[in-house]
């Protein structure tokens, strides 16, 4: 946990498959945040996964400055935006996403992202890091979530 950075509760059930072989039950407010946080996870790699395979720039981004690569990821993120809200244009790659919320485009794996560290690493093992800067501002931020989650839920 660190500023910027908002980490599921580590002693409970996280990803979604796990919630669907236990018929979608939620027992308890950490469940609830996780469910949440997996859900979103989930869309932000299949995003990310579409912006790769639709602009390959991002896939292989040259050695360009920082600066610079911030300016194409945001040009990218522009023109998916103008695809998407133009019904005339049609978006073939989200089409897909569209049409089953849990395909993950292959491209999001790349660089170990969207597999959790037990596929990556084949075991159980702890591989918690320390908390950084921000932590408690965090900390309680994903409180205060769980709670209007729980109340939603009410």
């Amino acid at each position: 946990m660190q500023r910027g950075f908002l980490k599921p509760f580590s002693d409970t059930k996280y990803h979604i498959p796990d919630f669907q072989r236990a018929s979608q039950s939620i027992r308890g407010r950490k469940e609830a945040f996780n469910k949440r946080h997996s859900s979103l996870r989930g869309v932000i790699e299949r995003s990310f996964g579409v912006w790769k395979k639709k602009w390959v720039i991002l896939r292989d981004m040259p050695t360009y400055p920082f600066k610079k690569q911030v300016k194409i990821v945001v040009a990218t993120m522009a023109l998916h935006n103008y695809i998407r809200r133009h019904p005339s244009r049609d978006d073939p790659e989200f089409n897909v996403c569209d049409e089953d919320q849990s395909y993950i485009p292959p491209e999001a794996y790349e660089y170990r992202i969207g597999q959790s560290l037990i596929d990556n690493e084949g075991d159980m093992t702890n591989h918690e890091a320390e908390d950084g800067e921000g932590a408690e501002e965090m900390i309680q931020l994903r409180e205060q979530i769980t709670s209007t989650l729980v109340n939603e839920m009410n």
